[in-house]
C-alpha cells in the first residue's frame, strides 16, 4: 500500500537494541547472550523468514559483551543473513542430527568457557529451547566451566517497550486489521457456513493489505459461543447466532490482535447486556492504562465491571496482554503480573466473561501507552452489539 511504513529497520534500530542489550548484560555480569528463537533472533539482527515453520533446523544468534551480535546458521539461511546488518556468519550444511551447528557452537563459546564466564539463555515463562534437548546438554558438557544464567527478564524488559518504528509498524497492520472487520458484515450472513466465513476473512485480510493471518479463531452458536479456540465448522451461520472473530493478522513480521462480535439478523437481551459490560471493562481499561499503572491494577480495573455479571470473568486468567513480533508477548493483565506499564508498550484490553448457559463473550482492542495515557490503535467497536 502506497502509505504503508518502509520495511524492515535500518541498522541503527538494531544498534540501539543491541547497545542496550549489552549495557543490561553489562549489570548482571553477562559475557554473552544465547539466542535460538524466531522472535529474539529477529529481534536483534532482522533476520526474517518462514522457514521457522520447520523444526528441521535450529538457528542461534550470540550476543557478545560488545560488538555485533554473531549467527550461527544453516548454510541455507546465509544468503539471507548477508542481507542484515549481520557480518559475523558461521554455518554448516544442515540438517546434520548428528552434528547441528553444535561444533560451531563449541568453538564460539570455548573461551568464555575457559575463563568461566557467564552467558545468558532464556529459561522463564513463555520462552522455549528451540534446539534438541540432546543437543543441548552436549553443548554444554562440551564447555566445562560456563555459566548459564537466566536472562529472560532481561531480554522481556528490553521487548515489552517499542522503538518509534516499531509503533509505527504496529499502527499500519491495526489499521488494516480494522478495515478487515468493516467488511465482516459482506460476508458473514445468515447462511454462510462458518468455515466460509474464516476463509472470506483471510481473503479480505490480504486484499486490504495484510501480508498474512497466521491466527484466526473465533465461534458462533445461538445466543453465544461456547468455545473459541476450535477450528471453524461447516454450519451454517443462523438468525440469532452471536459471531465472534479474533484476528491476528500480520504486516512486515508485526501483529495486531483483536476481535469483534456480531448478532446475526437478531440479538438476544442477555447477549446484549453481555456486550454492554465487555465494553465498558475496556473503556475503564482505556482509562487505567498508563504509565505507571500495573498490570495487577489494570486486571483489577476491568474485573471490577466484568463482576457486575460475572464474578469469574471467563475463567481465562488474564484479561489482555502485549502485542508486537508475537500475538502474545509479555506483560500479562493478571492477578500475577506487577509489571509496571511504560510509554510505548504496545498491549490489548482483552475482557472476557461467563454468561447464561455456558456462553462465554470476549472484547478486544489494540493500544500504545503514550505519556498521557491509552492511545488506540484499532477502531473502537461499536458501544452496542452490531447486527448483520
Amino acid at each position: 500500500m502506497s502509505n504503508s511504513p518502509p520495511r524492515g529497520f535500518p541498522p541503527e534500530e538494531f544498534e540501539a537494541r543491541t547497545a542496550k542489550v549489552q549495557a543490561e548484560m553489562d549489570q548482571a555480569g553477562l559475557s554473552g547472550l544465547l539466542l535460538m528463537t524466531e522472535a529474539e533472533v529477529r529481534y536483534f539482527s532482522g533476520f526474517h523468514t518462514l522457514f521457522w515453520q520447520s523444526p528441521t533446523r535450529p538457528w542461534f544468534l550470540f550476543i557478545p559483551a560488545q560488538g555485533k551480535p554473531i549467527a550461527v546458521i544453516p548454510e541455507i539461511g546465509a544468503l539471507l543473513m548477508r542481507q542484515t546488518w549481520i557480518d559475523d556468519i558461521r554455518t554448516w550444511p544442515a540438517p546434520n542430527p548428528g552434528d547441528d551447528g553444535i561444533s560451531l557452537l563449541t568453538e564460539l563459546l570455548s573461551p568464555l568457557a575457559s575463563q568461566s564466564a557467564s552467558i545468558g539463555v532464556l529459561k522463564g515463562h513463555e520462552t522455549a529451547l528451540r534446539m534438541p534437548l540432546g543437543d543441548y546438554e552436549h553443548l554444554i558438557a562440551a564447555l566445562p566451566g560456563l555459566q548459564i544464567k537466566d536472562a529472560t527478564g532481561l531480554v522481556r524488559s528490553l521487548r515489552m517497550v517499542k522503538s518509534p518504528r516499531e509503533i509505527e509498524k504496529l499502527s499500519h497492520i491495526c489499521a488494516i486489521g480494522s478495515r478487515i472487520f468493516e467488511r465482516v458484515p459482506d460476508f458473514a450472513r445468515a447462511g454462510t457456513a462458518l468455515d466460509e466465513v474464516f476463509r472470506a476473512f483471510r481473503r479480505a485480510a490480504l486484499d486490504v493489505g495484510a501480508d498474512d493471518v497466521p491466527y484466526l479463531v473465533g465461534g458462533a452458536d445461538q445466543g453465544g459461543y461456547r468455545d473459541v479456540i476450535s477450528p471453524p465448522s461447516a454450519r451454517p451461520l443462523q438468525a440469532g447466532d452471536i459471531l465472534m472473530l479474533d484476528s491476528g493478522a500480520t504486516w512486515d513480521g508485526y501483529f495486531c490482535d483483536f476481535d469483534r462480535n456480531f448478532a446475526i439478523t437478531q440479538a438476544d437481551d442477555l447477549s446484549r447486556r453481555a456486550y454492554d459490560v465487555l465494553w465498558r471493562a475496556t473503556e475503564a481499561g482505556l482509562a487505567a492504562a498508563r504509565p505507571g499503572t500495573t498490570c495487577r491494577e489494570l486486571f483489577h480495573t476491568m474485573q471490577s465491571v466484568i463482576a457486575q455479571m460475572d464474578s469469574a470473568g471467563g475463567d481465562v486468567g488474564r484479561l489482555g496482554h502485549g502485542l508486537g513480533m508475537q500475538l502474545t508477548e509479555w506483560p500479562s493483565h493478571a492477578a500475577f503480573d506487577d509489571t509496571v506499564i511504560q510509554e510505548n508498550m504496545v498491549l490489548t484490553l482483552e475482557p472476557s466473561l461467563s454468561y447464561g448457559d455456558g456462553r462465554i463473550m470476549v472484547h478486544e482492542e489494540n493500544i500504545v501507552i503514550r505519556a498521557s495515557g491509552a492511545e488506540l490503535l484499532t477502531s473502537r467497536a461499536a458501544p452496542e452489539l452490531p447486527v448483520i
